[in-house]
C-alpha cells in the first residue's frame, strides 16, 4: 500500500487519535542558539507504533530549517521512507558545528542515526542496520548487483574538478555511464529488477547532484544516446520518497562549489 493510500484511507480514524501527518510538519527550535531545528514525519500506518528514528543531516545554506545537499543523508532518508519509518530530522549547520553535535560525532560528519540509545554514523553502516532491524519490506540488494553503478560518482567527481578538457576524464564517466545504461537495458528498470532496493538509494542521490553539478559548472548533460541511464533518473526522481528528501538545486551548487573552485 502506498503511502498516499495508507494516510488517505485511515485519516479519520488517526485524525481520532491525534496522530500528525507530513503534508504540513511543524518545525521545533529549542533554546539558545545554534541548537539543531527538528521535524517529525510520519510516512506510514505501519509506522505508527514505532518510536522516531532521530538522524542528523546537513541543514540548507540556502534556506532556513531545510534540508542541505548531502547525498549520503539523502540515501539514509530514502531508506527510511521506503520502509515506511517515521523519523525526526536534527539540521545540522556543518560550517559552524554545535557543540551538541561534535558529542555524537567527533569526526563532525553525517548522517549519524541513533540506534538503542547509541548513536551510528557512516550511510553504510546505517542502511544495513535498518535493514537488520527493519526487515519489511526488504531493500537487500543481490551481492552480485550490488557494486552496479558504483563507480559514477567518483567519475563524476574527477570530470567536475578537472580543469583540463583533454584530460580523459569526461570520458571516463561516459564510458561508466554507458556500462550503466547497457545493465539497465537488459537487467531494469531498476538495479535488481522490477523493485527498488538498497543499490538504487544509495545511486540515486549521486545521480541527482551529478545531474544539477554539471548542468551548472560544465553546461554538460547525459546524451541521449543513454536513453535508459536517463529513463532511471527520470523515474526515481519523480518517486514521492525522492522529492520529499532531495536537496534544493540551489545547495546543491553549492555544495560543490569549493571542489570546482578550489
Amino acid at each position: 500500500m502506498s503511502t498516499a493510500v495508507a494516510l488517505s484511507s485511515s485519516l479519520k480514524h488517526n485524525l481520532a487519535l491525534g496522530i500528525r501527518f507530513p503534508q504540513n510538519p511543524s518545525f521545533y527550535r529549542r533554546n539558545g542558539p545554534k541548537v539543531s531545528t527538528f521535524r517529525t514525519f510520519t510516512v506510514a500506518m505501519a509506522a505508527i507504533n514505532t518510536t522516531p528514528l532521530e538522524i542528523c543531516v546537513k541543514a540548507s545554506v540556502s534556506t532556513p530549517n531545510k534540508l542541505g545537499d548531502c547525498p549520503f543523508c539523502q540515501r539514509v532518508l530514502l531508506t527510511m521512507e521506503e520502509k515506511h519509518l517515521p523519523y525526526e530530522m536534527k539540521l545540522v549547520d556543518l560550517s559552524n558545528k554545535p557543540e551538541w553535535f561534535l558529542q555524537i560525532s567527533p569526526e563532525g560528519k553525517v548522517p549519524v542515526v541513533k540506534f538503542d540509545e547509541k548513536w551510528v554514523p557512516d550511510s553504510d553502516v546505517i542502511a544495513q542496520s535498518l535493514e537488520e532491524k527493519y526487515p519489511n519490506p526488504p531493500l537487500v540488494t543481490p551481492q552480485e548487483k550490488a557494486l552496479v553503478g558504483s563507480k559514477i560518482f567518483s567519475t563524476f567527481i574527477g570530470f567536475l574538478k578537472s580543469k583540463d578538457p583533454s584530460g580523459g576524464t569526461e570520458q571516463a564517466l561516459l564510458d561508466e555511464l554507458s556500462s550503466f545504461n547497457d545493465y539497465i537495458k537488459e537487467n531494469g528498470p531498476f538495479i535488481n529488477g522490477v523493485k527498488i532496493s538498497a543499490a538504487d538509494l544509495s545511486l540515486a542521490p549521486k545521480l541527482y547532484h551529478l545531474e544539477i553539478a554539471l548542468g551548472h559548472y560544465k553546461k554538460w548533460s547525459i546524451p541521449d544516446t543513454l536513453p535508459y541511464t536517463k529513463s532511471y533518473m527520470k523515474t526515481i526522481f519523480s518517486m514521492d520518497s525522492f522529492m520529499k528528501t532531495r536537496a534544493s538545486p540551489e545547495d546543491v551548487i553549492a555544495g560543490w562549489r569549493p571542489k570546482v573552485m578550489g
